[in-house]
């Protein structure tokens, strides 16, 4: 039984832990007690935490004074030796979050100076990762994120290959994003949608990412606390697709021109070909009766004289 006092609490070299829930573990403990010792090493007038975090912590808040812990000596283990047994333990008792295997990644190639091809090839599997360094860079990226992005992450449950999305930006521009993303509805799919829109608005018009963003029609979408948002979404995707298709912009505005000039029974639908690609219109009506139906047919024969009609057909 070691006190809690004699434990170094500050020194993190054996942690992986990243926003670990400890609820259930508090209920746990506070039912049963410690199950399983935590490990430390023993050091000059402190312990060392090998693997135990989360336990500790729980206890400390609990206001216990000591814990059951197997204690090693200060030179009976090198310290890669210590984190493999560390790595192990957490692996068969709770798993790792991606943050946490990004961390358990880093700290194995940039502390414990393990060459990346063992890395690929003994450690990937162990966290149930395909042994590919781009898995590898993938991971490392994400563990030197800034920690609002990795909340992200874990919260939205992001795709590797939208956290690659993240790791090609700079900082600012990913900050920027996320201030964007944070805001919307997005899954993994409209998530890699903007990603795309904003990496290419941002090669043609050589403007930073954030810059984008920062635009005033965006940011007063996101300022408009009474949209939801799913609409913020649609408005946001609206926005960004005129900016990366202008030309089709300016097309779908005088099309709609001439669309509200005709004043369109509510029944009635006129569409344009597929990004305006081809000739030819669409028309697209609904009626419950014959009258209706009449109706309809009398009034889209009337179109043919109509000089805005012909104007949306030749353009």
């Amino acid at each position: 039984m070691i006190p809690l006092q004699q434990i170094d609490l500050t020194d993190e070299t054996f942690s992986v832990n990243y926003l670990p829930d400890l609820q259930r573990l508090r209920s746990s403990i506070e039912e049963v007690g410690m199950i399983q010792p935590v490990f430390l090493r023993e050091r000059v007038g402190r312990y060392q935490i090998i693997s135990g975090f989360r336990r500790i912590s729980v206890m400390e808040e609990l206001g216990r004074l000591e814990i059951e812990s197997k204690v090693v000596g200060e030179k009976e283990m090198d310290e890669f030796q210590l984190f493999s047994l560390s790595l192990q333990e957490n692996l068969t008792t709770r798993g790792f979050n991606a943050v946490e295997k990004g961390i358990c990644l880093e700290k194995l190639i940039r502390r414990f100076q393990i060459p990346p091809e063992k890395v690929i090839k003994t450690f990937l599997p162990l966290f149930s990762l395909e042994p590919d360094e781009k898995i590898l860079n993938t991971y490392l990226s994400l563990a030197r994120m800034e920690d609002q992005i990795k909340r992200y992450v874990l919260k939205e449950e992001v795709s590797r290959t939208n956290i690659r999305r993240f790791g090609s930006l700079t900082p600012d521009d990913r900050m920027s994003i996320l201030s964007l993303i944070s805001r919307l509805k997005l899954g993994e799919n409209r998530l890699r949608e903007t990603f795309t829109l904003l990496e290419e608005i941002s090669r043609r018009n050589q403007r930073a990412v954030r810059e984008i963003v920062g635009r005033p029609e965006i940011q007063a979408i996101l300022s408009q606390k009474e949209l939801t948002p799913s609409q913020r979404t649609d408005r946001i995707k609206r926005v960004l697709m005129n900016l990366r298709y202008p030309r089709m912009h300016q097309l779908e505005g005088a099309f709609d021109k001439i669309r509200k000039d005709l004043n369109l029974p509510f029944n009635i639908l006129l569409h344009h070909p597929p990004f305006f690609e081809g000739k030819g219109l669409r028309v697209e009506f609904q009626f419950e009766t014959v009258e209706e139906y009449r109706s309809i047919l009398d009034f889209l024969s009337s179109l043919a004289e109509r000089k805005e009609f012909e104007e949306m057909i030749e353009s």
